[in-house]
């Protein structure tokens, strides 16, 4: 079967991220599936005062929907499952299953839907969740269940398909990709919004969540070491306190702004960091940014991730810095060489093969394998 089929009517996807949060790999994939079947898109629950749950649908486009459930507040795990399941079984009232692709990004959503049987269930393992701050306990157990269940599985990085790939037959690496002519655009925008323009000198920049992964230390190291530079930090800080980031008056936290707002910050960067650091919740990690932050034609540093160590370290794309000392010294070279022509060809090189649009070409080539594969079992 070619990657010209189509695929069923439907999607639906659970995800413990919500659409409006942060635009990434969830946005990136199920938008570009939403051209061809109608997407649902299922937001953990909002807790509110009402008896009785209900769910609300904020349409994206003709196609793509997401789904918000509203359920009553104070209720313990077990109430809280209970009333999703009633709700999707509700919302899934009448439909024939086999028109249906289930899509996860958390496996805790088996807790309410395991028992519907969709024509194919798909598994999108975009990061080791278990290992992050404020993971659920069974998250493990079932993360396990999830993969037993899964008729396909995709990884976010090199590194989560080498460590998962003996629990799943059907598995394949997708490293994270690009919409090379969004931050491309970066390269000739004249004008950097108003709020960064205010901001004089050399502007050293980061874009994503600030979270948990977050080095706090290494940025303050920086703003110490090199009061000249002008730390950029764009994004939500969550799960972690507020008052513990660093206050220098070099260090500009400009809140989050929109996907499309990214490439016009981008343009009047210097430097692109990645200032991650190494602990579990980074281990497997596959920064978006990272392709991002070339296309834009930004110099970057990055902390030894091993999905950034490879490919981009080994072929000379990004900087990796092993010790803060180090990671100065890299931004330092960046600086000097941050108009070369040279690493630049390279860098278009590299990209060229790689978008978004292709890695959805190839998804969907392996899910219509199983749906073919399906079919002539059955038959």
């Amino acid at each position: 079967m070619d990657s010209e089929e189509t695929l069923q009517k439907n999607l639906l996807c659970f995800s413990h991220l919500r659409w409006d949060f942060v635009f990434q790999r969830p946005q990136h994939l199920l938008t570009r599936f939403s051209q061809e079947l109608t997407v649902f898109f299922f937001e953990e629950p909002i807790f509110v005062d009402t008896d009785k749950p209900f769910i609300s649908i904020d349409k994206k486009s003709n196609s793509l929907n997401v789904i918000r459930p509203h359920i009553q507040a104070g209720l313990d795990e077990s109430g809280i499952n209970a009333s999703l399941k009633y709700l999707v079984d509700q919302f899934l009232v009448g439909e024939d299953m086999q028109d249906w692709l289930f899509w996860y990004y958390t496996p805790m959503a088996l807790s309410f839907s395991a028992h519907i049987k969709p024509s194919a269930i798909i598994f999108d393992c975009m990061d080791e969740l278990s290992a992050f701050d404020f993971a659920p306990k069974e998250l493990i157990d079932m993360e396990r269940k999830l993969l037993q269940m899964s008729d396909i599985v995709f990884t976010g990085g090199l590194s989560l398909y080498e460590a998962k790939k003996h629990q799943h037959g059907n598995m394949y690496p997708f490293p994270s990709s690009i919409d090379k002519q969004h931050f491309a655009s970066s390269r000739s925008i004249v004008s950097e919004p108003v709020e960064q323009q205010r901001i004089n000198g050399i502007k050293i920049g980061f874009f994503g969540v600030i979270d948990e992964r977050f080095d706090l230390e290494l940025v303050d190291y920086i703003a110490n070491e090199r009061p000249e530079w002008n730390i950029v930090l764009i994004g939500p800080v969550v799960k972690i306190d507020s008052a513990t980031l660093p206050t220098q008056p070099n260090i500009h936290y400009m809140g989050q702004k929109s996907y499309q707002e990214l490439p016009s910050f981008l343009s009047g960067w210097d430097v692109a960091l990645i200032p991650f650091k190494l602990n579990e919740s980074t281990r497997f990690i596959s920064p978006t940014k990272t392709p991002e932050y070339l296309a834009a034609g930004v110099p970057v540093v990055s902390t030894p991730i091993r999905d950034v160590i490879n490919p981009y370290g080994l072929q000379g794309l990004v900087q990796v810095a092993g010790s803060n000392e180090e990671f100065l010294k890299g931004i330092e070279t960046a600086l000097e060489n941050q108009n070369s022509s040279t690493w630049l060809t390279k860098v278009d090189a590299f990209l060229a093969d790689k978008s978004w649009d292709d890695t959805y070409k190839q998804m969907k080539n392996k899910i219509t394998q199983v749906l073919s594969q399906d079919k002539r079992l059955a038959s």
